[in-house]
């Protein structure tokens, strides 16, 4: 009698598991198998994360959500939870700052890839090689460095160039597509122009463009472009982790993306076409691996 009642027992705890576990909200089951990607708009950084979209829910089964924020606030974000991961920070100058300020609550893995650089950029056309060579010729650039959001690395980079080359020019604040846009317009007209400028970007694709010269060294060295993540998702999806730590794209690879949506292609769709032509690069980034500092 007493093995029936303990059998009785039994099947009525596991009753209320289950049915604990169909009463459990949906949104907090969904939460568990959803990754949560924040980006800037910045061309490079827009067409990195929509590939690891489409590998994280095509290829290993999560849902994934997409929030493009400032610079700034992108990393309060990481460091608080409310996105797992941030594939664009640039080291170790650009984004120097927001590590050293989060650097507690965030870990680094990658890097995506290596041999990126900040700097000003200037048509091939314009007659000048060096930020010396700027203030000589202020009229034809009508004083002004096209920029793009304040707060970025290159944005106070170039705060630091203004002073250290006692520039006569104003830093005029704008975002990725509208420097792009302004550099387009100018080209087309033959005028002089310099914007805030990184490489890998599809504009080194489409225009003649080049960095000029920085002998002070205040844009640094070539540098890597990593992926930070929270804690928390090392916990909850270390394969996901696994996938960051092993993610890497050429200045090619990424260029060809870019390109693709700069010339009007959906990014999800330019991102699922990346993924479906290079299977084995791919599947190189999901494979299990060891994951060590």
């Amino acid at each position: 009698m007493k093995n029936v009642r303990t059998l009785f027992a039994s099947l009525f705890i596991v009753l209320l598991l289950i049915s604990g576990i169909m009463l459990m909200p949906e949104d907090l089951n969904a939460e568990e198998g959803t990754i949560k990607l924040g980006y800037v708009n910045w061309a490079g950084t827009i067409a990195e994360t929509y590939v690891a979209q489409e590998v994280l829910e095509e290829k290993m089964g999560y849902d994934v959500e997409m929030t493009m924020v400032g610079v700034g606030p992108v990393y309060t974000a990481l460091a608080e939870g409310d996105i797992d991961a941030f594939m664009g920070v640039w080291l170790p100058i650009t984004h120097e700052n927001y590590v050293e300020e989060y650097g507690q609550e965030i870990i680094k893995t990658g890097p995506n890839y290596v041999g990126a650089k900040i700097g000003l950029v200037v048509p091939e056309y314009v007659d000048i090689d060096s930020i010396e060579e700027l203030n000589e010729h202020r009229d034809k650039f009508e004083g002004v460095i096209t920029g793009i959001e304040p707060g970025a690395g290159v944005m106070e980079a170039t705060h630091d160039a203004i002073d250290d080359y006692e520039l006569d020019f104003d830093l005029m604040t704008s975002s990725g597509p509208a420097m792009t846009a302004s550099l387009e317009s100018a080209i087309e007209n033959e005028e002089w122009i310099v914007v805030t400028g990184w490489q890998p970007h599809y504009k080194f694709a489409e225009f003649d463009l080049k960095f000029i010269e920085d002998p002070e060294n205040v844009y640094g060295e070539a540098e890597g472009v990593y992926t930070f993540h929270n804690p928390d998702l090392a916990q909850r999806h270390p394969e996901v982790v696994s996938f960051f730590h092993d993610f890497r794209m050429t200045f090619e690879e990424l260029g060809e993306v870019m390109a693709w949506i700069a010339d009007g292609e959906d990014e999800a769709d330019a991102a699922a076409r990346w993924v479906s032509e290079n299977t084995e690069k791919v599947e190189s980034w999901i494979d299990p691996v060891m994951i060590s500092e």
